[in-house]
């Protein structure tokens, strides 16, 4: 989330972006998914790829959130959900506080990390955006929901937001709101990620045609989108023979991107339900070559280890998918990390890294949704089930990675 410099700021309106902050997130309205519970997608772009979850015991609600593998980790939360149904997300947008020379900025981690700790509803947000001195030192799009049926995005600047409801028909015909790197409200013409929203529009509309709102799908289609939104190319056409086929192709403004550190999807709790059915999917790491983990706040301290901040401060299945990253992107000199080997992610004798780890994420989502269909709606059952769950998670990981792809993660 930093201030632009003049030449970085042509270079969003040329229709590119620098690499990091270019955020991907879209939000749905419980009034529209077949279950009634509200959407929460953040694909996290960053100048730090190391990523991790961490479970917060330091508010009012306790609170699981992504944060940087670093002492910051302890002032600042990228994204997250907490104990009465919240969940927060942020885009950077670069054209809230045009013209304003306030130095304070960069704020939009203590933000979320304020709100996770704090609020139970959107007017809770509200009221805690309206109390903040200003400058608050943000420009974003806060994307929110809760276990009262909001759903809002929030365009905010230093000195002051305007709400975007995902309830209003008027503003979202089917409760979906989508939001990369600018605002709506904000100045016309800037910020960026202009070309990842074609993108992402594209592919949630097909989504709502079509009726696939479940949480595997929306991640593939976005987190995992090789289709370019402006020259349509697609990655997942003619494919190299097999993986020694040494094929590169250039990987700029795709949903997914060489600064994508890591990918969260809540599903929040429908209106009237109990607020401990929240959930969140979340990929460490670089989403083509790392696999969807959920948690559950209800669950308390204990994460799956595969995804937990180590003392180190480092998640193993993010480094692991780290690892499987830098073979995708060996040129390191001149502008050679702009491209990317195909042949080793996708090839037609189906030995890529996605290809081989397709089917060990869908075993997870198979066995999370067996696992939900049959878990006692709240109390220590439930909290017993979820936590031999992320023991099952943790041991068919690590084994795939290191039977697959001969990766440890640990």
């Amino acid at each position: 989330m930093k201030k632009l410099t003049l030449f970085a700021l042509l270079l969003l309106l040329a229709g590119g972006t620098t690499d990091v902050w270019s955020c991907t997130t879209f939000l749905m309205s419980g009034k529209n998914t077949p279950d009634g519970r509200p959407l929460l997608f953040k694909n996290r772009d960053t100048g730090t790829l190391d990523n991790a979850i961490v479970y917060f015991t330091d508010g009012k609600y306790d609170y699981i959130g992504i944060v940087d593998a670093k002492e910051s980790w302890k002032r600042e939360v990228w994204g997250g959900f907490n104990s009465a149904g919240f969940a927060i997300m942020n885009t950077a947008a670069y054209n809230n506080n045009t013209g304003d020379t306030t130095k304070l900025a960069d704020r939009e981690g203590e933000v979320m990390k304020m709100a996770l700790a704090t609020c139970a509803t959107l007017a809770d947000f509200e009221k805690m955006l309206t109390d903040m001195p200003k400058p608050i030192g943000v420009d974003a799009n806060f994307g929110v929901i809760d276990a009262q049926g909001g759903a809002a995005f929030y365009e905010t600047g230093n000195f002051g937001f305007r709400k975007i409801d995902a309830n209003d028909p008027a503003l979202a015909p089917h409760g979906l709101l989508i939001r990369t790197n600018f605002s709506f409200t904000g100045t016309p013409n800037e910020g960026g990620g202009y070309i990842r929203f074609a993108a992402a529009t594209e592919a949630l509309n097909l989504a709502l045609a079509q009726n696939r709102l479940d949480p595997q799908y929306l991640i593939n289609s976005l987190s995992r989108n090789l289709t370019h939104g402006l020259t349509k190319v697609n990655l997942r056409e003619d494919l190299p023979a097999n993986a020694s086929e040494t094929t590169f192709r250039n990987f700029d403004d795709f949903i997914p991107r060489t600064s994508t550190a890591s990918v969260m999807l809540v599903v929040g709790a429908a209106k009237g339900e109990d607020p401990a059915n929240a959930m969140m999917w979340t990929l460490a790491g670089f989403p083509l070559t790392t696999v969807a983990v959920p948690v559950w706040v209800s669950a308390g301290k204990t994460l799956p280890a595969v995804v937990s901040m180590k003392d180190n401060m480092h998640a193993p299945l993010c480094d692991a998918a780290m690892a499987l990253k830098r073979q995708l992107f060996p040129i390191t000199r001149g502008s050679g990390g702009k491209y990317m080997n195909v042949a080793l992610l996708l090839n037609g004798e189906k030995t890529g890294f996605l290809q081989k780890l397709e089917p060990v994420e869908k075993e997870i989502f198979r066995k999370t949704t067996e696992m939900i269909a049959v878990m006692p709606q709240k109390g220590k059952p439930q909290k017993e089930k979820i936590l031999e769950h992320y023991k099952w998670l943790d041991s068919y990981i690590m084994q795939s990675y290191k039977e697959l792809l001969g990766t440890e993660v640990k």
